[in-house]
């Protein structure tokens, strides 16, 4: 059974999670967006295994503390099984910004006794925690932040699927192991380019490029090159950003970036 408990204070903040024994607990003071005296502190079966102010190595201090998962009743921090064994700790941070950044703390068990942090940097999109078909442990949802501002401004970058696991001591990419998932984001993708036909196209590579991605995770490398050759010589390719990030050229270069990225 998982409880959740918080209260925000103006003041000082406490925020609770448990899950089978795993106790955590995050408190500071200030404000949520300015906080001081951070701390987060682990029990398992009401002894403190772990205990310390929250710091990472993306932002320092400086991140504050709040949720990118969008359930738990707003609080950041969680009590989650993410691997085989005892449940993990996440605590999710956020560096402010228009357009930055979240941030994953979490505390993965490496003995009854002892917990130790892996960071997770996850950018602009954030992320769920999502238990997939063929495995108990929940997997990190979230989306490719790479694409940002590649081929237009962030409004118009499409950011394609991206599906992580807590392996060890760090998380691995495990996207095309859901093709299904894959084939309905890029099919989302696509869409949303044909919908740009009311505006002749006049800002569509981000679009594009996020289903190309997906196609190319699903193995249909060929077609998606097919289709962005066929739309270039359409003339639907186009960059408001940068103009000269447009048919062809965007294709050789969303084909470079994709290649360099191991799609």
């Amino acid at each position: 059974m998982v409880t959740l408990a918080g209260s925000v204070p103006a003041s000082a903040a406490t925020y609770h999670a448990s899950l089978d024994g795993v106790s955590a607990t995050l408190t500071y003071g200030g404000t949520s967006t300015d906080p001081h005296g951070t701390t987060l502190r682990v029990s398992e079966g009401g002894r403190v295994v772990y205990a310390s102010a929250v710091t990472t190595k993306f932002c320092g201090r400086l991140c504050w503390p709040e949720p990118s998962y969008g359930s738990g009743g707003g609080n950041p921090v969680r009590v989650v099984r993410l691997a085989p064994g005892t449940p993990d700790v996440v605590l999710s941070l956020y560096s402010g910004g228009a357009h930055c950044c979240y941030v994953d703390l979490v505390l993965r068990p490496t003995s009854p006794t002892h917990f130790v942090p892996v960071e997770l940097e996850l950018g602009d999109p954030g992320a769920r925690l999502e238990v997939l078909a063929g495995n108990p442990d929940a997997a990190v949802v979230t989306a490719d932040d790479t694409f940002a501002y590649a081929f237009t401004d962030f409004a118009a970058s499409g950011l394609p699927l991206k599906i992580l696991r807590l392996r060890g001591a760090g998380f691995v990419d495990v996207t095309r192991q859901y093709p299904g998932l894959v084939s309905r984001d890029a099919s989302r993708w696509l869409a949303a380019f044909h919908s740009m036909a009311g505006q002749h196209y006049d800002d569509s590579v981000g679009l594009i490029a996020a289903w190309a991605a997906d196609e190319y995770l699903l193995g249909r490398a060929t077609y998606a090159d097919a289709y962005l050759d066929q739309q270039a010589d359409l003339g639907h390719l186009r960059s408001l950003l940068t103009p000269s990030m447009s048919g062809r050229a965007f294709v050789a270069q969303l084909e470079k970036f994709l290649r360099a990225r191991h799609y």
